[in-house]
């Protein structure tokens, strides 16, 4: 038996919220980015979910479209060898001229997909309306999107306004092209509860399957839903329609998240107030399956297997996303690429898994209603100048090509199979409608770990810390445990312990002491290195090593790039610049990432936490005025250092918070964020610090290859939120108190 295609998808919704539209396209840059299709074409893709969407190309007037945009990258899909499946409709309501409650919504539809059909009459595979349940529950139930209404009646009336309109377009596009199919797709959960809601999860699961009942001609007086409809109010002859004008999909396309399998509990205690809802009969919590103890998930295997059984019609899952970090994100398009080929074993016609978002997705964390800019990186990370691809495109290229892909990080089960992912317990696990397969649980295999130097640092410490919660295997070793400056303690490690990356965090880092210890310096900071990259060219392991930002001299005025050249004016820099240039001579496949004035949530050794513990307690703190940095927000540097490993990146990247700010303005803004005083806070220029080492005034960094790291701005609201250490808090509350006692008795 083949094993299934490996297609492609642009996250292109362009869903309304009051009079405001949320295009995807224009936010990831494809609409100005015709190079992107050279990209997808090196994947090895089959097929390409395409949007020719409605409110892009007819926003004004039906009769008014620009094809240009459309015409030219259909051709050069065509030129690519890459079938299209058209989608007209991506969670929309339609241009301003129509919504999903307008009587003729279905017509004018129907008639944008014939111009389309007539436009491009060689292409075969159509999505007219995407997810047609799903938009209408979050714009007629839940009235997050346009039109904002709150109802059963609404829901209903708008999914079956998309329906028909789909019908109806389907006609008009086989009018043209006879040989035209329908892919229809809609994202497909599963819903668990407690005993006492048995009832509101059968309903749940019932009506998860509308989409695909309706068109398939299923829903009369003998479905299960018959009654839902009278009592929502909706006109039999409406609903009818479907079966005397059948279409069943020629591919049904599931799109599946992790979080698609929800659990509901009418004992509302446990769960926060976001989650609480309820029907005409309870209130209950509605909250991921996944989340929950003692509650086993179905899963896309069975998932799939339910659709086959079902309708008996040929499968694709056509949306495969996960908004988390890297390993989990290839993690879990290994489970559905794995669950697709046993279904398939199984004797279900699965044609295909659909890299979704290929090139990432906006605002979902807040479901489109809300423009922050929250970006989930896809298979490519448009953060670069240009596309970059992740580890995911190896992934996807190798599932397109043998079908197969293999890397240590896959032996480890996503956190939705491991014990640390409950944040609930199911009290009523032996009643609850469960319906699926057991956890994976630990695997028992045998992992090749990544070894992390630097035991005794900030920044190993940070790296052994995140790795647990990512679920990478990792090795923290002391000097004791390996000497990075000699090559036969650093051999001896990687024989004991078989790494397949090595992230290099020791260092001498004292920058004063330095000018007088320059032989210490340089073999920690410079020897290390080069004997690191001397073993892993030798064994073929991957390196991530680190430099500093004080391998400038400080002459520019505007941040510093990859590009520029270096020229460090202390030992200490001059050692990590040594170090770069050994380490890429030796082992041009290294990653060195270039940092800045590291500050963290979970210890007390830098800049930062000083400074506000020592003007906490109105004590003098002296900081310098006039030298720029960019600092970075050691969970952030970390967690982009091990997405950039596992892309396999290779030579010098910036990596700090954007935006420049001197030490003095550094302590004062995140006093300020804390509401401590900074009158003790003194200012004054570098000179006068009589620094054994020179300071440079400017060593401010940016990159020219993708600033990967959001503001410093947004990472000092998280240090504040998340810091372990917060000796500045309790003394700040402790003096209000004080004052406040004070204050009382006079």
């Amino acid at each position: 038996m083949n094993k299934p295609e490996i297609w492609g998808g642009i996250e292109c919704s362009m869903n309304r919220v009051g009079d405001n539209y949320f295009g995807q396209l224009a936010r990831n840059g494809h609409l100005f980015r015709p190079d992107d299709l050279e990209l997808f074409a090196g994947l090895g893709l089959k097929k390409l979910r395409y949007p020719l969407l409605w409110e892009q190309l007819a926003p004004e007037d039906p009769n008014q479209i620009n094809w240009a945009w459309a015409e030219a990258n259909m051709h050069r899909l065509k030129e690519l060898k890459i079938d299209p499946i058209v989608g007209l409709i991506h969670h929309g309501s339609g241009p301003k001229y129509t919504n999903l409650l307008d009587e003729n919504f279905p017509e004018k539809l129907a008639a944008y997909a014939r111009k389309v059909a007539e436009k491009f009459p060689w292409v075969t595979y159509y999505t007219p309306v995407n997810e047609p349940l799903t938009t209408a529950r979050f714009s007629g139930l839940y009235g997050l999107w346009f039109p904002h209404e709150r109802s059963d009646n609404a829901c209903l009336k708008m999914l079956l306004n998309q329906l028909k309109g789909t019908v109806l377009a389907m006609r008009e596009i086989s009018n043209i092209n006879p040989a035209a199919r329908l892919v229809q797709t809609e994202d497909l959960g599963l819903t668990h509860s407690t005993e006492s809601l048995a009832y509101q999860a059968e309903f749940e699961n019932s009506r998860r399957w509308l989409t695909f009942d309706l068109l398939c001609g299923k829903v009369n007086q003998e479905h299960p839903l018959w009654g839902y409809f009278q009592w929502a109010g909706i006109d039999e002859k409406t609903v009818l329609f479907f079966a005397e004008n059948p279409l069943p999909p020629d591919l049904i396309g599931i799109n599946h998240y992790i979080t698609s399998e929800r659990f509901l509990d009418e004992n509302l205690v446990p769960y926060p107030p976001h989650t609480h809802g309820q029907n005409h009969r309870h209130r209950y919590a509605d909250v991921e399956a996944v989340r929950i103890e003692n509650l086993e998930t179905a899963g896309p295997e069975k998932l799939l297997l339910d659709t086959w059984n079902r309708y008996n019609l040929p499968l694709a899952v056509t949306e495969v996303h996960l908004n988390c970090t890297r390993e989990e994100q290839m993690r879990w398009l290994q489970e559905v690429w794995q669950a697709a080929g046993n279904a398939q074993k199984q004797g279900a016609e699965i044609k295909a898994v659909t890299a979704w978002s290929l090139l990432g997705s906006f605002d979902w964390n807040s479901l489109l209603t809300q423009p922050n800019d929250h970006y989930e990186t896809g298979i490519f990370d448009i953060c670069s100048e240009k596309p970059r691809a992740t580890a995911l495109a190896k992934q996807i290229k190798a599932y397109a090509g043998t079908g197969k892909y293999a890397h240590e990080i896959l032996k480890t089960p996503g956190w939705w199979h491991r014990p640390g992912r409950f944040n609930y317990h199911c009290f009523e696990s032996q009643n609850a409608m469960v319906s699926g397969q057991k956890s994976q649980g630990n695997r028992a295999e045998k992992i090749r770990p990544i070894l992390i130097t630097g035991a005794t640092g900030t920044l190993g410490n940070a790296f052994a810390r995140i790795c647990e919660k990512r679920g990478l295997t990792y090795v923290l070793l002391s000097r004791n445990g390996m000497d990075i400056a000699e090559k036969s303690s650093v051999e001896n490690a990687v024989q004991k312990y078989q790494p397949w990356a090595i992230i290099n965090t020791a260092g001498y880092v004292r920058v004063d002491e330095a000018e007088t210890d320059a032989d210490r310096c340089y073999r920690e900071n410079t020897d290390g290195p080069k004997v690191l990259a001397e073993v892993c060219a030798q064994e073929n392991i991957q390196l991530l090593t680190f430099s500093s930002d004080l391998v400038f001299g400080g002459t520019k005025n505007t941040p510093y790039l990859e590009t520029d050249q270096p020229n460090p004016t202390n030992v200490y820099g001059s050692s990590k610049h040594l170090a770069e240039k050994h380490v890429l001579e030796i082992l041009p496949e290294a990653l060195i990432i270039r940092t800045s004035a590291f500050f963290g949530p979970w210890d007390s050794y830098n800049f930062l936490f000083h400074a506000l513990e020592t003007l906490s307690r109105n004590e003098v703190f002296t900081a310098a005025s006039d030298a720029f940095i960019s600092p970075t927000y050691v969970p952030d540097l970390v967690h982009t250092a091990l997405d950039l490993l596992l892309d396999k990146e290779k030579g010098i990247w910036h990596v700090a918070n954007q935006g420049e700010i001197t030490w003095a303005d550094f302590a004062r803004k995140a006093a300020d964020m804390l509401q401590i005083q900074t009158e003790t806070l003194e200012q004054k220029p570098v000179n006068e610090f009589n620094f054994t080492a020179q300071r440079p005034a400017y060593t401010v960094l940016s990159s020219a290859r993708g600033n990967l790291l959001p503001s410093l701005e947004d990472a000092l609201a998280r240090f504040v939120r998340d810091s372990e250490h917060r000796v500045w808090e309790t003394v700040w509350f402790d003096s209000q108190k004080v004052n406040a006692e004070t204050a009382s008795e006079y």
